[in-house]
C-alpha cells in the first residue's frame, strides 16, 4: 500500500467542501483521504492532472486542471443513496514525459484493482485509456475484460507519438484488448475518419454509433443487448472497463470539452450510460477523460461529471 502513497500526491483538502450541518452532510465530510481509510474503500477515486496528449494531438489543452475542478463539485454534493465506502487517492504523479507519466499511472491502476478495489478514473487527457486498458489486461488477462470507449471519436489514431487519439489503437495493435471484445459506442460518423472505421470493422470491433443509440427510447438499450448477445455465456468471468470521454456528451450540456460538438448525447443519457456501468457487477473501472474546465460555461461540465460519478457509486452493484 505504500508504493501507492509515494505514487500519487494527496488530494486538495480545500476541496472537500462542508456545511458544517449535520442535517446536510456532503461528500467532502464523507469521502475518506487519510491513509487509514484506504483498506475498508470500496470505491477509489484516482486524478491524472495533465493533458500533454491532448497538445501533442493539437487539441486544446486545459484538460490538466480537470481533476481537481471535477472534485470541487464532486465534493459539494451530498451522500444520498450511497452506501459503498469511497476512499480518494488523489492524482498519480505526473513524470517529465507522457509515457513516464503513463506508467506509474498504470501501476497505481494495477495495485488498486489487485486490492480489489472499484476506480473511478479522472482525466486527464483521453490518452489514459491506454494505461489503464493495460492494467486490467494484466490483472485480470488480455481474453478476459471487455473495453467500451463512449465517445464521438474512434481514437485508433497512427502516430508517431502516443496521444489523445491513439489509446485503442495501442491497446489493439499490442494484443492488450482482443477486438471483439472493444465497443465504439456514441461515435459522430462526420467527425470519424471512413479509413479508421474500415479499420475497426475489419476488426471485428462492436460497433454502436450515436443514430443507433439514439434508435431506442432510452440510450443504453442497444448497448445491454449486444453486450447480452455477446457475452451472456461469459458475464461471470469478464471483468468491464468504462471510458467516458466528455466529448461524447452535446456542447449544449457539456461546453467544458476538449473537442466540443453541437450534437451529442444529452446529459441525462450519459448518466443513463454509467447507472448501466454500475449495475454490472464485474465494472471495474469508469474512466472520465478529456473535461476542460477552461471552456466550461457555469462549472456545467464538471458538475455533469460529478453528478456521473455519485451515480456511479450509488448504483454500483
Amino acid at each position: 500500500m505504500s508504493e501507492l502513497f509515494s505514487q500519487t500526491t494527496r488530494p486538495n483538502p480545500d476541496l472537500f467542501y462542508t456545511r458544517n450541518d449535520r442535517n446536510d452532510p456532503r461528500l467532502g465530510e464523507t469521502v475518506g483521504r487519510d491513509e487509514a481509510d484506504y483498506e475498508n474503500a470500496e470505491i477509489v477515486i484516482l486524478g491524472c492532472p495533465q493533458d500533454e496528449g491532448v497538445r501533442r494531438n493539437n487539441g486544446r489543452q486545459g484538460a490538466a486542471i480537470a481533476p481537481s475542478a471535477i472534485r470541487e463539485q464532486f465534493y459539494k454534493l451530498t451522500p444520498f443513496n450511497i452506501k459503498k465506502r469511497v476512499f480518494d487517492l488523489g492524482d498519480v504523479r505526473i513524470g517529465a514525459t507522457l509515457e513516464e507519466t503513463h506508467e506509474t499511472h498504470r501501476a497505481t491502476v494495477i495495485q488498486l484493482l489487485q486490492d480489489g478495489k472499484r476506480l473511478i478514473v479522472i482525466g486527464g487527457g483521453n490518452d489514459i485509456s491506454y494505461p489503464d486498458g493495460v492494467a486490467m489486461a494484466d490483472v485480470f488477462g488480455r481474453d478476459n475484460w471487455i473495453a467500451i470507449n463512449v465517445d464521438s471519436h474512434l481514437d485508433v489514431r497512427v502516430a508517431d507519438q502516443r496521444n489523445s487519439g491513439t489509446p485503442y489503437r495501442q491497446l489493439l495493435e499490442e494484443g492488450y484488448l482482443p477486438p471483439n471484445r472493444f465497443f465504439e459506442v456514441g461515435y459522430q460518423t462526420h467527425l470519424c475518419s471512413p479509413i479508421y472505421y474500415e479499420y475497426i470493422r475489419q476488426l471485428g470491433v462492436q460497433r454502436i454509433s450515436l443514430e443507433l443509440l439514439r434508435s431506442r427510447a432510452e440510450s443504453d438499450v442497444e448497448l445491454k443487448e449486444l453486450i447480452k448477445q455477446k457475452f451472456i455465456r461469459h458475464s461471470n468471468s469478464l471483468s468491464v472497463f468504462f471510458g467516458f470521454d466528455i466529448d461524447v456528451v452535446r456542447s449544449a450540456d457539456a461546453p467544458g470539452a476538449s473537442s466540443p460538438s453541437p450534437l451529442g448525447l444529452r446529459a441525462g443519457e450519459l448518466i443513463q450510460l454509467v447507472k448501466y456501468a454500475a449495475s454490472l457487477a464485474n465494472t471495474r473501472m469508469i474512466e472520465f477523460s478529456e473535461v476542460n474546465p477552461k471552456f466550461d460555461i457555469d462549472n456545467r461540465t464538471t458538475k455533469l461529471v460529478a453528478i456521473a460519478m455519485h451515480r456511479f457509486c450509488s448504483h454500483t452493484a
